[in-house]
């Protein structure tokens, strides 16, 4: 009976703590627990996130993560972290403002201000919080506003009215101003990415679609990558396709694939309407011509088609010739075979040609890349990688024929490479080109502002190798340093001049080139004791520039021996490196640069070293930069700390 009792007060006491359910994070979180008191963060922070996958539901642990997240400065982490456990408990506003906050130091501050507009009411810190986000959008908004009645078609003003107007929420008073500047410059076509968001946000679901079909064909690589990203793996309709192009109705590869899609569809009418507005405005594509042709040649208007395939027969493009021949029933100029043994031609000529570029035969792989086409002229793929091949073989004028004909392809990562490709190319057979650039740099050492700038107009030549030019330089300042210090020869920092000049440059050849000009340098300020306004002016030399690294790692040298007869007939070397990193807007690096020169003139030998940072603004088209140098004089008569700051802007057209 004794026995009967003590099992059944076991079972009394033991049993309901059986069945209590097991925490199955308890093991872990003291871990995590244990490593924050030992201030192992690494570890409490692996811990914590295992303990979260096991208790996906408990915003305690999400907190506790967040927190020793921002010990040890993963202030980005942390943020998503208390962003789940908003999501977990929304009631909980100490939570919110910590998200809140750390939006705002991660830059999301969007975000932010909806934390702290939702808290405003009942929470001091939030008010205030809210009013420093808020206040700069009102004021600007309210600027902008006023600016554009009175300059309707500023563009700048409705683009950087909109993007504000985003920022705090005002979606329609955005999406007003984002279409406005898209009218005002539809080459822009990011602004198609911010209207279709914008208008995704309005619930105008149609519109943006049709903004985003319109970014995916046009021929900005970066921005149709993002849409297509956005749209998803949906194939557009006839109807979308038409509306995009009503929104973007220059975009000759949208009205393009509108064509081919109608085509495939058996409405040949619209497809013939939109390939003669492709051929209005891109008149050389040859696909399009062949195209036009045969549709007009299928319906009876021999008068209309002829003139349009006589120009394909003309052309070097033989596989659209032999596909033109075959539609007139005329002979080809390819080895004629049945259908099926083409294709398997075909196949093993590619498979050859992959064989070869693997192992480096480049004339090999050329030779069955053209079997494979001449098999199948449609081949795009083929057509890409001839282009490829003819580049590594260094015949970039054929390379960038097979580069259009592929930029052609129906496949678009196959198109969007090939126009890459054909645009990387093109520059260098320009026949004329003119760059621009300018570098307005403060320095503390001279307490002045310095202006170098240069416009170049070049031509090429038939062989490629020398490019002869005008140029027209500018080096001076606002201070007049030489006047200032009369000691200082005038090499030293500002010329005071304008030199116009023509000169000869070379094809840069692995990083170096050289130059000569000749010119004359005006004087628009006279040094003390000097009045002579112009003088002539012969420089040149030989310029090597070379970045190295990978991912984040900045590693660049830029290296110049110059030979200017002005000063004195002396010849400088110039060496300005930086390792450093870089990020998608900024790079934080360290200079290391020495001037010296062959007669060994004081003012020309010098060694500077220090930080420096270079960092874009979004939507502005210049480079900042700030460099803090210590520099010593290689003669041993001292040394200078000086600040630098400059803004670099250059164009080529």
């Amino acid at each position: 009976m004794t026995r009967i009792i003590l099992v059944a007060l076991s079972a009394y006491l033991v049993l309901p703590a059986l069945a209590q359910k097991v925490d199955p994070a308890y093991p872990i979180l003291e871990k995590a627990y244990k490593a924050l008191r030992q201030q192992d963060y690494e570890q409490a922070v692996t811990a914590f996130e295992q303990a979260a996958k096991l208790a996906p539901d408990r915003p305690s642990i999400r907190k506790d993560l967040a927190y020793t997240l921002i010990k040890i400065g993963e202030n980005a982490r942390a943020r998503d972290q208390f962003a789940e456990a908003m999501r977990l408990d929304p009631a909980d506003e100490h939570v919110a403002l910590e998200y809140g906050f750390l939006c705002y130091e991660t830059k999301q501050e969007v975000a932010a201000r909806r934390v702290f507009l939702k808290y405003r009411g009942a929470n001091a810190t939030a008010a205030e919080a809210f009013e420093n986000i808020d206040r700069p959008l009102r004021e600007g908004i309210a600027r902008w506003q006023q600016a554009l009645a009175t300059s309707p078609e500023n563009f700048s003003g409705h683009e950087e009215l909109a993007r504000l107007a985003e920022q705090r929420d005002d979606i329609a008073l955005a999406a007003k101003h984002y279409e406005r500047a898209w009218r005002l410059r539809p080459q822009r076509r990011d602004l198609l990415l911010d209207m279709g968001r914008i208008w995704k946000q309005l619930d105008r679901a149609e519109d943006s679609v049709s903004a985003l079909i319109a970014a995916s064909r046009g021929a900005e690589p970066r921005i149709a990558e993002q849409a297509r990203e956005r749209m998803g793996s949906r194939y557009p309709y006839v109807y979308e396709f038409e509306k995009a192009l009503t929104l973007d109705p220059s975009n000759t590869g949208l009205r393009r694939e509108l064509a081919f899609l109608q085509l495939q569809l058996q409405q040949n009418a619209q497809a013939e309407k939109e390939f003669v507005a492709v051929l209005e405005r891109d008149p050389d594509d040859l696909f399009v011509v062949a195209q036009l042709g045969l549709l007009r040649l299928a319906r009876g208007d021999s008068k209309g088609a002829m003139p349009l395939l006589n120009r394909v027969l003309a052309s070097d493009n033989e596989e659209l010739a032999d596909r033109v021949r075959k539609a007139l029933e005329k002979p080809q100029t390819l080895r004629g075979r049945a259908e099926e043994p083409r294709q398997n031609i075909s196949a093993e000529a590619r498979e050859l040609a992959a064989k070869s570029l693997e192992k480096g035969y480049l004339q090999d792989a050329v030779k069955y890349l053209n079997a494979a086409l001449e098999n199948d002229p449609v081949d795009f793929g083929s057509m890409l990688k001839l282009g490829w091949t003819y580049n590594q073989l260094k015949n970039d004028r054929a390379a960038m024929r097979w580069f259009k004909m592929a930029a052609s392809s129906p496949d678009q990562e196959t198109s969007t490479e090939a126009s890459r490709a054909y645009r990387n190319l093109a520059p260098q057979f320009e026949r004329v080109r003119t760059t621009v650039w300018m570098l307005p740099m403060f320095s503390t050492r001279w307490h002045d502002l310095f202006l170098y700038s240069q416009a170049k107009t070049e031509w090429r030549t038939s062989n490629g190798w020398f490019r002869p030019y005008i140029s027209l330089r500018f080096i001076g300042d606002a201070r007049d340093v030489v006047r200032a210090a009369p000691s200082l020869a005038p090499q030293f920092y500002s010329e005071q001049s304008v030199i116009p000049a023509v000169g000869i440059a070379s094809k840069s050849w692995h990083g170096a080139s050289g130059w000569f000009e000749a010119g004359e340098a005006i004087r628009f300020r006279q040094p003390p004791g000097d009045a002579t306004r112009g003088k002539p002016d012969y420089r040149g030399g030989i310029t090597y520039a070379k970045s190295f690294g990978e991912s984040s790692l900045l590693a660049e040298t830029s290296d110049d021996l110059v030979y200017v007869h002005r000063f004195n007939r002396d010849t400088l070397f110039y060496s300005q490196n930086r390792l450093g990193y870089k990020g998608s807007r900024a790079q934080v690096y360290w200079n290391f640069g020495i001037t010296t020169d062959f007669k060994r003139e004081h003012w020309a030998n010098y060694a500077e070293t220090g930080p420096g940072v270079r960092f874009r603004v979004a939507s502005l088209p210049f480079l900042f930069s700030v460099n803090a140098l210590r520099g010593v004089h290689l003669d041993g008569t001292g040394a200078f700390n000086d600040l630098r700051i400059g803004l670099w802007y250059a164009f080529t057209k």
